[in-house]
């Protein structure tokens, strides 16, 4: 599980310098949603523990 969490989490970082940076508007946004997918991993992970995968 946290394997995952730190996969999307370094695909997020080195989106958001993409987009966030003025390179690419596509990027900013499949950062944000990178990052919202890693709260909601990171909120299961704590509530389901390893018991989840």
């Amino acid at each position: 599980m946290l394997k995952w969490i730190l996969i999307f989490l370094i695909i997020a970082i080195i989106a958001s310098l993409f987009g966030f940076g003025g390179l690419a508007n596509i990027s900013a946004g499949l950062a944000k949603l990178l990052i919202f997918i890693l709260v909601v991993l990171l909120i299961l992970g704590f509530v389901f523990g390893s018991k989840l995968f």
